[in-house]
Formats: C-alpha cells, sequence, structure tokens
C-alpha cells in the first residue's frame, strides 16, 4: 500500500469538499446569518488548507491509474473519518460540545438520523440546511460524486466506487464506472427536485420542502421540524415522502433500467425488489390491524400511519409522523424487526439490504435440503442467476460481522447505559444507519443523555454501517499496513 497515492486522492476529495461547502455559505449570507457566515468561511478555509497540506508537491493525479484495492479502501475509510471532522466544525459554532458536534456530523453523513438536539428553536436556518445537506451528500455517496465529475477518478474509481458501495451486486451498470456515478447523481437529483416541487405544491414552506427532500431521498431523516413529519399535520406530505422514500430504498441500477433503458419487465426477474414490496405491504398490514383492534386508530389513519413507518424504518429513513413507542407492544415489536432489513442492494438505504436476507433464506433451505440429499449440487440462484462461491462467502461473512459487531456494541452501550432497551436498539439503529430507536431513543427522542463513550460507540457504528463493513474490517488485517513508497 502506498501513503503517498492515498494522500493524493484524498487531497482532491478534500479540496472539491471545500467548494461542495459552498451551497451553505450562499444561504447563511442569504439569511444574513452571521455565526453561519463565520462558520462556514472558516471550515472551507480549513477544509482546502488541509487538501493542500495532503498533497503539498501536488504529486500527478495520473498516478491514481496505479490504484490498488487496498490503497482505494484506505482511501475512502480515512476521507470519511476526515470529512465527518470537516463537517463537524460548524456545529462547534451553534454551541454543541465536540463529541455532540461529532455525533451529529456523523449521524448526518451517514445519513442515520440520530439527533442529538434537544430544542430546535435556538438554531439558525443554516444549520438545519447543512444537516439535511450532508445527509443528501452521503445518501449517495460523497466519493461516487466525485467519480463522477472529477476527471482524475477516470480509472482509480473503479476501486473507489466499490470500496464506498460494496454491496454483493455490482454497482455499475453501464461500460464506464465514471459514466456509472453520473447517472446515478442525476437520478438522485431529479427524485429530490421532484420531492421538492410536490411538496412545495402542496403548501409545505419551501425551506422545509428542501431540507425534508434532501433527508428524504438520501434515506437520512433530519427535518427542521423538531416533531419530524408529524408535525406538519398534513396526509398529501406523508404519502409524498413515503412514495419518495420508497423509490430511494429501491435499488438505483433497477430503477435505471426501468425509466432510463425503458426495460419494465426487468422488474419481473427482480427477487429482491418483491422481497422488498412484499415485506413492507405484509408488515403494514399486520401492525394495521393491530392499531385498529387495538383502536387506537380508525382504518384509514392505521393504514396510513403504519405504511408510512414501515417504509420509513425499512429504508432506514427514520422520518415520523406518530411516536411509535406508544403503540401495542406487539406493533413496536414488528417495529424492531425492521431494524434488522434495510432496503434493496445499490439504494440509499443503510442496513443488511434485502438481497442478503433472501440469500441468507435460500443458504438455510438449501443446506436443510441436503441433509436428506448429501449428494445433491444445488446452486442458490438470485435473480436467476446462480451465486458464486465468492459471493457466498462474502455474504456469510457479511452477515456473521454484522451480527458481531452488533452483539458486542449493544452489550457494552447496555453495560454503559444501564437500560437494555437503549442498548439494543440504539447498536441497531446506529449500525443499519436507521436513527430513532425504541425508549428514550425512539422517534420523539433523542441521543443527547447518552454517556460520551456510549455516543462514540454508536459513531463507531454509524461509520462501518455506512461503509458496510468492509472497509473498517479491511483495517483489522495485519498485511493491510504493509506500507510502500
Amino acid at each position: 500500500m502506498r501513503i503517498h497515492f492515498i494522500f493524493i486522492a484524498i487531497s482532491l476529495i478534500i479540496k472539491y469538499m471545500s467548494i461542495v461547502m459552498l451551497v451553505p455559505l450562499i444561504a447563511a449570507f442569504y439569511y444574513k446569518d452571521k455565526i453561519s457566515i463565520i462558520a462556514f468561511i472558516v471550515t472551507i478555509l480549513l477544509t482546502f488548507i488541509t487538501g493542500y497540506i495532503l498533497n503539498p508537491k501536488r504529486i500527478d493525479s495520473d498516478l491514481l491509474n496505479d490504484f490498488k484495492k487496498s490503497e482505494a479502501l484506505a482511501t475512502v475509510g480515512l476521507s470519511w473519518l476526515l470529512l465527518s471532522i470537516i463537517c463537524m466544525i460548524p456545529y462547534l459554532f451553534y454551541g454543541l460540545t465536540p463529541i455532540n458536534a461529532l455525533f451529529e456530523a456523523v449521524s448526518g453523513i451517514t445519513t442515520t438520523g440520530a439527533t442529538i438536539l434537544t430544542d430546535f428553536s435556538i438554531y439558525p436556518k443554516t444549520m438545519f440546511l447543512w444537516r439535511s445537506y450532508t445527509q443528501w451528500l452521503g445518501g449517495m455517496g460523497i466519493i461516487v460524486l466525485f467519480i463522477a465529475i472529477l476527471p482524475q477518478f477516470a480509472i482509480a474509481g473503479r476501486q473507489m466506487f466499490s470500496a464506498e458501495s460494496p454491496g454483493p451486486t455490482d454497482g455499475k451498470f453501464t461500460p464506464r464506472i465514471k459514466s456509472s456515478a453520473a447517472v446515478l447523481w442525476k437520478i438522485y437529483i431529479i427524485f429530490t427536485i421532484a420531492l421538492i416541487l410536490i411538496l412545495k405544491y402542496f403548501g409545505m414552506p419551501l425551506f422545509d420542502s428542501i431540507c425534508n427532500s434532501f433527508s428524504a431521498i438520501a434515506c437520512g431523516g433530519f427535518s427542521p421540524n423538531a416533531e419530524s413529519i408529524i408535525g406538519y399535520n398534513n396526509s398529501k406530505f406523508v404519502w409524498s415522502i413515503a412514495l419518495f422514500m420508497f423509490l430511494s430504498g429501491t435499488g438505483y441500477p433497477l430503477i435505471y433500467k426501468i425509466f432510463v433503458q425503458k426495460r419494465p419487465l426487468a422488474i419481473l426477474k427482480n427477487d429482491e425488489f418483491f422481497t422488498y414490496v412484499g415485506i413492507i405491504l405484509s408488515f403494514s398490514l399486520i401492525i394495521a390491524l393491530i392499531l385498529i383492534v387495538d383502536k387506537t386508530y380508525n382504518i384509514y389513519n392505521a393504514i396510513e400511519e403504519s405504511i408510512f413507518q414501515v417504509i420509513s424504518v425499512m429504508t432506514t429513513t427514520g422520518f415520523a409522523t406518530v411516536d411509535y413507542t406508544k403503540w401495542p407492544f406487539a406493533s413496536q415489536m414488528m417495529i424492531g424487526i425492521l431494524f434488522f432489513t434495510g432496503a434493496c442492494a445499490g439504494s440509499a438505504s443503510g442496513g443488511l439490504k434485502i438481497i442478503r436476507l433472501v440469500f441468507v433464506y435460500k443458504y438455510i433451505r438449501r443446506e436443510l435440503f441436503k441433509i436428506l440429499h448429501p449428494n445433491a449440487v444445488i446452486p442458490i440462484r438470485i435473480n436467476g442467476s446462480p451465486v458464486s462461491n465468492d459471493i457466498t462467502a462474502q455474504m456469510m461473512s457479511f452477515v456473521i460481522f454484522y451480527f458481531v459487531i452488533f452483539a458486542i456494541t449493544a452489550f457494552f452501550a447496555t453495560l454503559i447505559e444501564n437500560n437494555i432497551s437503549v442498548g439494543l436498539t440504539g447498536a441497531i439503529a446506529s449500525l443499519g444507519n436507521t436513527g430513532p430507536g425504541l425508549s428514550l431513543i425512539g422517534p420523539m427522542g433523542n441521543f443527547d443523555f447518552l454517556q460520551p463513550t456510549t455516543k462514540i460507540i454508536f459513531i463507531f457504528n454509524m461509520l462501518i454501517g455506512r461503509l458496510e463493513l468492509i472497509p473498517f474490517l479491511a483495517f483489522l488485517h495485519p498485511d493491510f499496513y504493509n506500507i510502500k513508497k
């Protein structure tokens, strides 16, 4: 692994991040928000200077054409750590402690949506735009954005794309990885603009429309309203946001095939999408029935609330139209199960992803069959294609490590907080980038009261959950630190 290659790549990412950060600075000038103007000028300058320091000799970026996988993993992992620190700087100007600022920044950039804010009224609009904007950038992937726009990453981008989005399926759906990244961002931007216009048309203030759209499309969950979507008390907003959360939880490669390549029949061969829809419908129906029988809501409200919350939790968005911690216990249990799912691979959501759950189900079914027929050769098929042994090993390893990390972090969080509900749901909500959990950290709660050590554990979970464990696991292997000049 060549350190100077990594520094060159990170230098480019950090320098261009300073340009991306002009958006909240412009907003600060528009709102005449002096604190935010100072905050973002300082952050932009520090970001650009950091980018320059990492490559002071301005080494030719053409060297990145020889980028190796280990270097890409290191670049992505270190970039996200550095970007998290950069994103926390503005929060320091708003009075947040360093640990709280880092927590809010990581929760934003990883699209988790867990917040430490307790009083929304004391902060300026620019800060709420920044929260949602970081989610929007992190939802599709900041590095994927730079792969799309920077010619220096024309070749190295393939390794970096796989490192930032290491899903079980190939995220490349055009011949060139740069084109794939550009297509992803075009669809992402179109969805964002469409939701902004729809929410504005239905009466949501423009600022709120922008912030909520940024968060919804990113499957993030930060809202400028302290009560999330419930605070607007508008059914049209609920259904509009639910629709776009659902679309954002659908794999973008499938969306590309349907809407760009005009191949709607591609949906018929997609096991993951049918499972995704099936889980949403079945869980929504069961929860709605529980709410109706319990007389919590009438039929319409039970259907509306259950569908929105199921989609929100399953896509790891974390928006809320109701405090589901006050629902009957059976409904809360159903919501708790969804913390372990996630949406489709290649989407903006976090979590395990449906395709891995489909694979595990088929793997277990095959192994049970082989108990009676040990000599049978039964390939596991996903979307009609057999899964190779390499992908099989990768998927099983991912699932095992995912639950190991969940168990370890849940144990320590529970021990520190002396609260099993906070420990368990906080660990899976942060690892799966879901945001709110149950109990005190439910949709109407916050994470501010947690011990600093617990916050650090959840920050760790949010970062490795967003990167889907792979870069983190690579850091654990001794061979990863074989440094070359």
